[in-house]
């Protein structure tokens, strides 16, 4: 016999949301949790093999927690209890195991509690599991979406198994609520369909929450004309435009459109649109990484040697926003943005690299001048491996006057620093120290 809360069991028609209705009730239908749930990982097989004693989900919102410990539960062949640390209490947990051990004493199985926001107990309140768990007069599943190590009583933690829920990833999302549509509650309630740019959408809408993206899709639904036939495109969603990233694909064409207009903005040094494309990512979800990433590169590559301290900036920005995250690092990304558009700007370190590669690949075999070459041992010496080499510090004229470059590329130019910034002064320290051709 299954019993679960009230909440949960009273309301059993199409008026519960598409989350409730929709949950998994195989093992095989739980979509992006292949790092513990896959088959032959350690929780499958805990679960498939009924033995384990205490587990403790950790994740974040709309993660799979719930789905599986009910999915657990109605698997298991013993009975369940769903508890809400939200609204039950000391009374609801003591009430739980006094029935479990009841059952032990019929002679049947211990039930399975499990109890959802648990971190929302004090560290007294969930002192009341202990002895329970300690006897085995429980099998017990806690899900929390805060830090166990922090929020779960240490005793409880001692005597559970934790596992870590992570973020739903897109395709597994997009999955899921493409199996939503063709559930039978659905299918029967709306005839219209969405498209896959829909779908996709709303995936990267929910950042990782299945139970946002299914909430989402069923008011898409309610919302459209319920008509036959009817595909539902993102130019149908205008009403959905504070939740959908309607105009930005982090994986499409969008997604590469605006990075190069935010990284060209930089380029002509326009910080008011610079920083437009950056928000416009930010708000459509895009990773801060990435974002950071990209300003590095930028500032190597249009900042250059006219403003050399834009990459320490941008590296330091790309740390900072690592440690801090989201919300506050798009203060970072803001400032690194604003002052790699304001900056001096030269590619012509750039330039030579490139230069340099293709002269590379075009002169296969050359060899390295042998004044210039290591001599560590005596018979390099002899060979004449660092002959006639002049030490800059002791000899700087002499030593500009000897060449670098082998004979294949005597007089080439790879790098011209520019006149913007502090590039000029490299390019007049060059013009003095590097009259003579290589």
């Amino acid at each position: 016999m299954l019993f679960e809360d009230q909440a949960s069991s009273a309301n059993t028609s199409n008026d519960m949301p598409l989350p409730e209705r929709t949950r998994p009730k195989q093992f095989d239908q739980v979509k992006g949790q292949d790092k513990i749930w896959a088959k032959g990982t350690p929780l499958r097989s805990l679960v498939e093999q009924d033995s384990f004693y205490s587990l403790i989900f950790w994740g974040p919102p709309g993660s799979g927690k719930t789905s599986i410990a009910r999915l657990i539960g109605s698997t298991a062949k013993r009975p369940l209890k769903c508890l809400s640390a939200v609204h039950a209490g000391v009374k609801d947990l003591r009430a739980a195991i006094e029935s479990s051990k009841q059952a032990l004493a019929r002679g049947e199985k211990s039930h399975l509690l499990f109890l959802d926001e648990i971190h929302r107990l004090s560290k007294s309140q969930q002192d009341v599991l202990l002895p329970a768990l300690e006897e085995g007069l429980i099998k017990f599943i806690g899900a929390t979406t805060e830090n166990p190590s922090f929020e779960v009583n240490a005793a409880i933690n001692s005597r559970s198994l934790v596992f870590k829920f992570e973020k739903i990833n897109k395709d597994a999302l997009t999955e899921i609520l493409r199996q939503a549509c063709e559930h039978e509650g659905v299918a029967s309630r709306y005839r219209q369909k969405l498209s896959e740019q829909v779908l996709a959408s709303i995936a990267s809408a929910c950042d990782g929450d299945a139970r946002r993206g299914l909430n989402l899709l069923e008011a898409i639904l309610a919302g459209s004309p319920n008509q036959e036939g009817l595909t539902i495109e993102l130019e149908h969603l205008k009403g959905f435009e504070h939740c959908l990233p309607l105009n930005y694909d982090k994986d499409g064409e969008q997604h590469y459109d605006t990075i190069s207009a935010m990284i060209k903005s930089i380029r002509a040094s326009h910080p008011d649109a610079a920083i437009y494309y950056l928000a416009k990512m930010l708000d459509a979800g895009e990773d801060p990484n990435f974002l950071a990433r990209r300003l590095i590169i930028s500032a190597s590559e249009d900042c250059g040697n006219a403003n050399p301290h834009a990459l320490n900036f941008a590296v330091s920005a790309a740390q900072a926003v690592h440690m801090v995250g989201m919300p506050e690092a798009r203060i970072i990304l803001g400032q690194i943005c604003c002052l790699l558009a304001s900056s001096p700007k030269s590619n012509r370190s750039y330039l030579a690299m490139d230069a340099a590669l293709a002269a590379v690949k075009e002169n296969r075999g050359i060899e390295i001048p042998m004044h210039l070459r290591n001599a560590p041992t005596k018979l390099m010496k002899e060979w004449g491996y660092g002959k006639s080499y002049c030490y800059a510090h002791d000899d700087l004229e002499g030593a500009r006057k000897q060449t670098y470059l082998p004979d294949a590329l005597k007089g080439i130019r790879f790098y011209e620093p520019s006149q913007e910034g502090f590039e000029m002064n490299i390019r007049q320290t060059l013009a003095a120290r590097r009259p003579h051709a290589d």
